[in-house]
Parts: structure tokens; sequence; C-alpha cells
């Protein structure tokens, strides 16, 4: 690490521990929305009352459970049929991933356009997480979707420092860099403060080491996986990776030498994944 990126990246963080850099926190209506998931007591109708307040989460949420992935055997028309086929859980993460959407967005134009880059790259890792794990694990689609979705987290708290830094911003090259160093440590940070489950907050750093020795599957190799697909022939460095080194495609059962999509002819499941949270 250069004396600059070492400099910049401690000025960040003492800006967090000193609260003049403030984390992210959830839109209101995820919040809501988990609460009524935590409630031992709450039913489906509940969380119709709760989500019906918000048109847009609503027209989504409706959207996504009509998405071929589901394979309705009927449109499902409103908000409680929508409920009930995806349950509380399920519909618990999707409504937090969806309103994360709104965090992506900033008043510079410079930040706006690496926020949205971000989004538009974490939905679509998202999506091939919930299809390789439906297909490859026992683990839960939407949880692995999540996973996807948060994986970059970290990076908000660096870009909001950017925008009130201007010659920061316009040093792309500083900037990725110190992305790069600090963002899974301040993802894990992120995820603890919004008390997600223990086997996501560790998504962040866990992800990106690709010698991981764990006994078998978890979020962490779905998100691996799904990233190193998203990008395959793409100019970046995650392109040049050796899957034979990466640990997480023997624990999730597929062949490093042959994509995932493939495999199984998953394409058309993928691409219905990856639509669902655009």
């Amino acid at each position: 690490m250069d004396a600059l990126t070492a400099k910049v990246e401690q000025e960040i963080i003492k800006a967090i521990d000193q609260d003049r850099l403030v984390l992210p926190t959830l839109p209101e209506i995820a919040l809501k929305v988990r609460e009524v998931a935590d409630d031992p007591d709450a039913s489906i109708q509940t969380l119709t009352a709760v989500i019906s307040n918000d048109a847009a989460l609503t027209a989504r949420i409706i959207k996504v459970a009509n998405s071929p992935i589901f394979r309705a055997p009927r449109e499902i028309e409103d908000l409680n049929m929508a409920l009930s086929r995806l349950g509380m859980q399920y519909t618990c993460n999707l409504a937090t991933g969806l309103a994360m959407e709104q965090m992506f967005q900033a008043t510079s134009d410079l930040v706006d356009k690496r926020l949205r880059e971000v989004w538009s790259r974490s939905s679509e890792i998202a999506g091939i997480c919930h299809v390789l794990c439906k297909h490859f694990t026992k683990l839960r689609p939407d949880q692995a979707a999540l996973a996807g979705l948060v994986h970059q987290i970290g990076i908000l708290p660096i870009l909001s420092f950017a925008e009130e830094h201007t010659a920061l911003l316009r040093d792309s090259m500083t900037l990725d860099k110190i992305i790069a160093d600090i963002h899974p440590n301040l993802g894990i940070k992120i995820l603890e403060a919004w008390e997600f489950p223990t086997e996501l907050r560790v998504i962040p750093r866990d992800h990106l080491d690709f010698s991981r020795q764990v006994p078998q599957a978890d979020y962490a190799d779905l998100v691996t996986v799904a990233m190193l697909q998203s990008y395959a022939g793409s100019d970046k460095n995650l392109a040049k990776v050796d899957y034979t080194t990466v640990t997480a495609f023997e624990r999730l059962g597929l062949d490093p030498n042959i994509e995932s999509a493939e495999a199984e002819d998953l394409s058309a499941d993928m691409e219905a994944a990856m639509a669902m949270l655009q």
C-alpha cells in the first residue's frame, strides 16, 4: 500500500470512528419488514399491511412473484397472493434487497455513476447466487440473493467520503485501490450494525478468499462463484483467475472448467433471476 492510499484509508476509518462519516442504515420500509419477520406471532396479513404502504415495493414484489423462476401455476394479482406464495422469510429478504436500491444513489454525477454500477453488478451476482443455490445446495435461495446484494456494501461509505473530497473522487486509481483495500471490513461493520444473520456478515470478506477451507458450501462460496461468473470474459482482473485454484467450486460440486450455466443448462433460470432484481 502506498503512502497516499494508507493516509486516505486512515482518514476514512478515523471519520467513521468519530461519527463524522456515518455508516449507511437500511431504508425504513426494510427495517419495518424485518421487524415483522422477526416477530413469531406476525402473520402474512401483518406483513401485507406493512408492505402495502409502499406502492413501488408492492409492485416489485408482485412482479417477482410472477417471475418465471417461480413458475406460478396462475398469475399473481395482488400483494396478499404474492406474499402467500413467497412466504415470510423469503419476502423479508426480497423486500430488504429491493429497498436497498435507493441507497445506491448520490447527488454527485461521478459518485452516482459508480454507485449505480455497484448496484447493477451486485444485482447480477445476486441473481446468479439465487440460481446456483437452488440447483447446487440446500441453502436458502433468498438468503443467497441477499448475500450477493450486500457483498460490496462497504463501498457505500467510501464513496460518501469521496463525494466530500473531490480530489480523491477525481483520482480514480487511488479511489479504486482504497475501495479494494477497505470495503470488506467496512461491509462487515455495516452488516453487524444491521444485525444481519452471522453467515451473511462475513460475506464482504470471505467471498474474496479463493483458497478458503471450510467443511461445506456456504453463502460466501455462492457469491465467490457468482462473482467470477459475472466477470467471465471481461477485461477485469477477476476474469483472469484460475478457477482450479478456487475451492468454492469443489464444495458446490461444480466443474471449474465449465461455466455453471452450461453445466446444467441454467441460462434461462439465470436470466430470469437476474431480471428479478432489476
